[in-house]
């Protein structure tokens, strides 16, 4: 059983026997509890942790846990609709009021119930993660002299050397900023490039994390279509035209949700056409390290054919490590370097040392590329089972694009259908699957739903999840 399964069983066992015990009594010691529950020492003290957490039990070192004394009245809550005006207040003022809605992000990040398949996360199953790699380079991390001391605010030296020799061969480790991964680059680079109220181009589908940045930062979205070779340079050109936007936001590999790759013909096109609007490109080259066995060479980023500082280029570790692992970089020539590393300061100080240093010693390691090679396998498999599984089990889902890179699949239902009937009814079955909504900045043209293949436990874990996503859709589409 997986370790986070197994704290939260022994923490309910606890729980429902804690009125055993009087307030201020020993509970058994963690060496019984292991060989009554036969569960592991972590397991044991990570349960316990919780209880105390939830002011349950109390923990002292040397002398074990007791049961905690019940706790005085509840005080009567305090009044805070005062709030609901001085908030829609700041709204009044602004040119675009800031939304600030997750929900979107949510989705991929929180864990779903006990017993329902998740073709809905955002990270590797934890089979898959390297975990055993990772931590080793943290105990090696750990031993390093000053590892635990203040790191420069740009970031270790060595691990910005690393990340720029992967952009292009012209990046130096000078023009690479170390972030607390994607999520805080794209951040960084909305808030550095755009003022409240500007428009910013992304494309149309895109990652619901990014409009949920630009939305909080007051900035407004504006579609630009994507067809299976990326965005169309004659509607970007067009959204430039008429937005007189400065920033466009794009994935040109393996985009999110579509995968689709930004064609050879394209890439030129999209850097003249934002370098003759006097805008920037945000590259956001998140799936690099999430190829498939079977894709081929790989472009190189957009920021290796850019001499003139039009590519702010954004990467990170996380998504083929682990959510934990949270290192990325923020890579950009010119003036605008010095902007957003005043941002990333502000807003960060800096990456912790010992991250960094995990980092470094990760990917410095025999272990990394044997891992990226067996992920590359693993995703490959499990992007096959499940494209058969939907074209044997459910073919009104359409597939439009089978993606070499990336972990999932972006199927269209059939026309007509209520979107958010068929995810509540995949719920209900026991399977959580992401709604295409969120995906887009203005109204969807069609009904659709991401898969993904790289939280799931495996193949089998994949044709089952199928399964209960028929009877799912035998409920809604009646």
């Amino acid at each position: 059983m997986h370790e986070r399964s197994s704290v939260a069983e022994l923490a309910n066992s606890l729980k429902s026997e804690l009125h055993r015990y009087s307030p201020g009594e020993k509970l058994p010691s963690s060496r019984a509890l292991v060989e009554r529950y036969r569960v592991s020492p972590v397991t044991v003290s990570r349960a316990l942790a919780r209880l105390a957490s939830e002011g349950l039990v109390v923990t002292r070192p040397g002398a074990g846990a007791f049961r905690a004394a019940a706790r005085a009245g509840t005080p009567p809550p305090g009044d805070t609709s005062w709030q609901e005006v001085t908030l829609s207040a700041d709204a009044a003022t602004e040119l675009v009021p800031r939304a600030v809605d997750a929900s979107g992000v949510l989705v991929t990040l929180a864990a779903p119930p006990p017993g329902v398949i998740e073709f809905n996360g955002g990270y590797l199953h934890p089979s898959l993660q390297p975990e055993q790699a990772m931590a080793a380079a943290l105990a090696r991390a750990g031993r390093r002299p000053g590892a635990w001391g203040r790191p420069p605010t740009d970031g270790l030296p060595e691990l910005r050397e690393w990340f720029a020799r992967g952009i292009a061969d012209t990046c130096t480790a000078a023009e690479v900023l170390v972030t607390a991964g994607g999520q805080s680059a794209l951040t960084t680079a909305l808030r550095a490039l755009a003022p409240p109220g500007a428009p910013v181009l992304v494309e149309s589908p895109t990652y619901p994390g990014m409009l949920a940045i630009a939305r909080a930062a007051g900035l407004r979205p504006v579609p630009v279509p994507v067809d299976p070779d990326g965005v169309r340079p004659d509607l970007l050109a067009a959204a430039f035209r008429a937005t007189g936007a400065r920033v466009f936001v794009c994935q040109p590999l393996f985009q999110n949700p579509t995968g689709a790759v930004l064609s050879p013909a394209r890439r030129p096109e999209v850097l003249r056409i934002a370098r003759q609007a006097g805008a920037f490109v945000v590259e956001d080259d998140f799936a690099r390290r999430m190829v498939h066995a079977d894709a081929g060479p790989l472009p190189a980023p957009l920021a290796a054919d850019d001499p003139d500082g039009v590519v702010v280029h954004v990467c990170s570790l996380t998504k083929a490590t682990s959510p934990s692992l949270r290192v990325g970089v923020l890579a950009a020539r010119g003036p605008v370097l010095e902007r957003l590393r005043a941002i990333h300061v502000v807003d960060t100080f800096f990456v912790p040392r010992p991250l960094q240093e995990a980092a470094l010693e990760l990917v410095g390691s025999a272990a990394w590329n044997r891992h990226l090679r067996s992920v590359s396998t693993e995703l490959k498999t499990r992007r096959d089972t499940l494209t058969a599984a939907l074209r044997t089990v459910l073919p009104e889902l359409a597939l439009p694009h089978i993606p070499s890179g990336g972990y999932h699949l972006w199927t269209r239902l059939p026309d007509g259908t209520d979107e958010q009937a068929v995810v509540s009814a995949a719920l209900r079955a026991g399977v959580a699957v992401a709604p295409g909504r969120p995906y887009f900045s203005a109204e969807p043209p069609a009904a659709q739903l991401r898969l993904s293949f790289a939280a799931v436990a495996g193949p089998a874990e994949i044709t089952e999840g199928v399964r209960r996503l028929r009877t799912a859709c035998d409920e809604a589409l009646g």
